[in-house]
């Protein structure tokens, strides 16, 4: 019996398919291992069956982070690539040493911490005063005894460096029936240096300008650790009496002292009257 067409085709196709089995795919373990077999020969009249679908990308992303040899999955941003990933761990409580509690400030409770100190007084005596304070005090003791004539003087308060001092207008001038206010300053270095004097009264003296200074030698050039106080007031009041007009320091009233001593005494006098009475 002769096999029919049909039968016939039907036996050589399942022939072809016996003698060529169809190629197929081994994947490895490996994630990074997925290249084909370099023995495997495809022919290109045989079509391969999609026996399985590709695989998605969260897939593939799975099994590279399950690869033994992948490199490890990056930390947050946040983090720098070189910190440790041991430093970005929380820091354990027991570990941070607790600050200690701050001790309170000891308050000193005694009186003479709370109060200022009381500034020592120059007039008071003792070992700590210096020579020139010794020699004021000293000078200061003899012209409350002894004043000299018309004249009075002494501290300003309890400064022992700066005086005030009184003077009568001489009788025998134009100045009487006056009293005229002098300030009397003392250096540190008393007696070694003159003391400066001056008017707070106004008058009417080629020898004493409007500032009230004075043109005396005795506090200038001649000055000498032996002169004292009383001794100073003394050549005021005499230079009240007789004017220096050669050495003078208002050159006007000098002038008018020498050419017209009757009208420079009737100012004088005037003067007198106005600021000194």
């Amino acid at each position: 019996m002769n096999p029919s067409p049909d039968n016939k085709n039907q036996n050589t196709a399942l022939e072809t398919s016996q003698a060529s089995p169809k190629p197929t795919l081994k994947r490895k373990n490996s994630a990074f291992d997925l290249k084909p077999q370099k023995d495997l020969k495809l022919d290109p009249s045989t079509s391969i069956p999609q026996t399985e679908s590709t695989p998605s990308e969260s897939t593939t992303t799975n099994i590279i982070d399950s690869a033994p040899n992948a490199p490890p999955k990056p930390e947050s941003s946040n983090i720098p690539k070189d910190t440790p990933r041991s430093e970005t761990s929380p820091p354990n409580p027991a570990d941070t040493p607790t600050p200690s509690a701050p001790q309170p400030t000891p308050v000193n409770s005694t009186p003479s911490a709370q109060k200022p100190k009381k500034k020592k007084s120059i007039l008071s005596s003792g070992n700590g005063m210096s020579s020139s304070a010794k020699r004021i005090q000293k000078e200061l003791a003899e012209i409350s005894l002894d004043p000299p004539s018309n004249c009075s003087a002494g501290p300003k308060g309890d400064n022992l460096y700066e005086w005030v001092s009184t003077i009568m207008g001489p009788s025998d001038s134009p100045y009487s029936s006056g009293v005229f206010f002098l300030d009397i300053k003392f250096p540190v270095d008393y007696p070694f240096k003159p003391p400066k004097v001056s008017f707070r009264t106004r008058i009417y003296h080629c020898n004493i300008n409007s500032q009230g200074q004075i043109c005396l030698d005795i506090l200038k050039d001649n000055w000498s650790p032996a002169l004292t106080i009383s001794k100073i007031l003394l050549s005021i009041c005499s230079l009240l009496t007789d004017a220096n007009p050669h050495d003078p320091l208002v050159g006007a009233i000098a002038q008018q002292y020498l050419q017209n001593r009757e009208e420079h005494d009737k100012i004088a006098r005037e003067w007198t009257k106005r600021y000194a009475c």
